[in-house]
């Protein structure tokens, strides 16, 4: 059990039978009243994100989390085959709990999030930011600098990206992979 100003971001609480992520908190001092913590908590089962209020001192169940990386190996149906990089262990992960796996390729390494208590699987994430190649886009036209339009592409993983005209196919690029949008060219 932890107290409510405990809460910081990242902190991992079971309340009402579900697992939360404290992504945002305040702390918060009104001139009348009591002190009480003001958070952003998001589900992590479905993704969903709720503000909730917590008095000081008011009582919470905290979960452990332990944070391991994992090597993505192969696709089996509908989950991702993962190896644990220190005991070589094989676990599969549903493809809805990995972030960013449509920009996941063999070998990659990601960070699974699991409750330590029951070494339950919360989520995995992929880096922020991979270098991916593109396999096929339209060719660019010599001048299509001037303007930032964007044209789709096909990278190795077979997930498709907006990038600016001037990049080909063959070219390197940096995505990120919490929302799939071009970075930059990588030379």
């Amino acid at each position: 059990m932890i107290n409510a100003q405990d809460i910081k971001n990242g902190t991992c609480i079971r309340m009402d039978g579900r697992l939360y992520f404290c992504v945002e908190f305040l702390h918060v001092k009104p001139g009348k009243g009591n002190t009480f913590m003001r958070t952003k908590l998001k589900d992590v089962v479905d993704g969903r994100v709720l503000e909730r209020r917590f008095n000081i001192g008011e009582k919470l169940e905290d979960v452990r989390v332990e944070r391991r990386p994992y090597q993505y190996l192969y696709a089996e149906g509908g989950d991702d085959i993962f190896m644990n990089n220190e005991t070589y262990e094989q676990i599969p992960i549903n493809k809805e709990l990995v972030t960013g796996a449509a920009f996941m390729k063999e070998g990659d390494t990601v960070e699974v999030v699991s409750d330590a208590s029951t070494e339950t699987v919360l989520y995995a994430e992929m880096p922020t930011k991979v270098v991916l190649e593109i396999t096929y886009t339209e060719p660019g036209i010599k001048g299509d600098t001037a303007t930032n339009t964007l044209k789709p592409a096909t990278v190795e993983t077979g997930a498709t990206v907006r990038v600016p005209l001037f990049v080909n196919t063959g070219d390197k690029i940096e995505v990120d992979t919490r929302d799939g949008s071009y970075v930059k060219r990588i030379q």
